[in-house]
């Protein structure tokens, strides 16, 4: 696994505003519609959506690099999102803060935390506890409280009603919570979050009429399901579905290259069936943080009561092998050409999950960075949105800039940003394509 120093993350101080609030002053009005809990790739966007829609919010982080990030503007988001950003900040929609009192002063606080797994694919629960766990401290009566980090089935109560319980707080009469799983897709501005239905399932009904009034805000869609476990859920059988299509891609990639055929030709052919089908298209893995890990939170759930998921397994342990199976076949192609891996210079385009976003979490060009790196290739990368990364033995790499108007021994693509032009990868001799969909160079080898 690599480590990769955040692009939108400074060494400036922070000027962050204090709006550190006195606990005796903690029942007057709410000075801000909207709390969230978390600024990252899924939080500041909701903020930037809130204030968008006519809503003062504070972003609350204990990060003081991410919060000066913001605060100067320095972060990846959508051209739209930036000028939302640059809007909220200017007139005082978007309050910033590292002081857990300010949620005291919120009417709705909403959980926008990173729900990641570990090495060993296991659900780490750290951020998230500890976010809840704030959250509780914190709470007065009349707040809706919603949690939108992925999760497992029950997390709900065991995180947030449980605790508040146990401070006298009365669910539905003095305090409000519902779940309502995130759905942005990163990098995508084909789907406004305001067009994008949000599933909402709270504890009681009037949970329920809370949540939805003031998610209403900026959703244009509120789709209620009956309890907090059903929406959780629905954000778990999402993206599990997502993945074991992917993986399934993937297989039929393989196939279809022991057959001779294009795979992107038969997805194309099939998509243009107009019901029954759904396009998934094989890669070198899958990255980011959803798919990668959120079906790991149902499969541990399952384990946990002594169930299994055949189907889900198999195509999570496919998906986290993909990454070994591009090395074998870099080492393959290298072979055919007359070239040992070892010395080998090899340049990997795109080390960001998907395209139009620096973000590398997950990402599965970074495993095979860090392989190649130890199987003793001279590996470097090329990709304009990630200025630099951690390897796992502390090696710091940059991205070669000037990689365009260099040779290698073979190019291994993985991510194709839109905003650039590749036209110099058809100038090599030996060009490996595992996105399927290169198809001007005369060198080229699939996955």
């Amino acid at each position: 696994m690599l480590r990769q120093a955040r692009p939108d993350l400074g060494t400036r101080g922070s000027t962050v505003i204090d709006l550190t609030v006195p606990p005796q002053s903690r029942s007057a009005a709410p000075s801000f519609d909207v709390a969230i809990v978390g600024l990252g790739y899924v939080g500041l966007p909701t903020s930037l959506a809130f204030t968008n829609g006519g809503q003062s919010v504070v972003g609350y982080d204990v990060s003081q690099d991410r919060l000066e990030a913001i605060r100067t503007r320095d972060v990846d988001l959508l051209p739209s999102d930036h000028a939302r950003l640059h809007q909220a900040l200017d007139e005082g929609a978007l309050r910033l803060s590292s002081s857990a009192s300010t949620l005291a002063r919120a009417a709705m606080v909403m959980i926008c935390v990173p729900t990641p797994v570990d090495r060993n694919l296991v659900p780490d629960l750290r951020l998230l506890e500890s976010a809840c766990e704030t959250v509780v401290a914190h709470a007065r009566p009349g707040q809706v409280l919603v949690l939108t980090s992925t999760t497992f089935v029950g997390s709900t109560r065991t995180m947030l009603v449980e605790p508040l319980e146990r401070r006298g707080f009365r669910l539905g009469r003095d305090i409000f919570v519902a779940f309502s799983p995130e759905r942005i897709d990163p990098g995508n501005a084909a789907f406004a979050q305001e067009d994008v239905p949000r599933v909402l399932g709270g504890v009681t009904p009037e949970c329920t009429s809370r949540a939805e009034a003031a998610l209403s805000a900026y959703a244009r869609n509120v789709h209620k399901v009956s309890s907090p476990e059903a929406a959780e859920l629905t954000k778990l059988y999402e993206n599990t579905f997502r993945a074991v299509n992917i993986a399934f891609a993937n297989e039929m990639a393989d196939a279809t290259k022991e057959l001779g055929i294009d795979i992107i030709e038969i997805i194309d052919a099939a998509a243009t069936k107009p019901y029954g089908f759904m396009a998934f298209s094989p890669g070198p893995g899958v990255g980011g943080h959803c798919i990668p890990c959120d079906p790991h939170y149902l499969l541990w759930q399952l384990r946990a009561d002594r169930r299994s998921a055949p189907l889900i397994e198999q195509a999570m342990s496919s998906i986290a092998q993909r990454p070994r199976q591009v090395v074998a076949r870099v080492r393959e192609v290298l072979a055919e050409n007359g070239i040992p891996l070892r010395g080998a210079k090899v340049l990997i385009v795109g080390l960001s999950y998907k395209p139009g976003v620096a973000d590398v979490r997950e990402s599965p060009a970074m495993e095979i960075l860090d392989r190649l790196h130890v199987d003793g290739s001279q590996v470097e990368y090329y990709d304009p949105l990630v200025p630099r990364v951690w390897l796992d033995d502390g090696t710091v790499m940059t991205t070669s800039a000037d990689a365009p108007c260099r040779q290698f021994d073979l190019v291994l693509i993985s991510t194709l940003h839109p905003s650039e032009d590749y036209g110099w990868i058809a100038e090599h001799v030996v060009v490996l394509d595992t996105t399927y969909r290169y198809q001007v160079a005369p060198g080229r080898a699939l996955l």
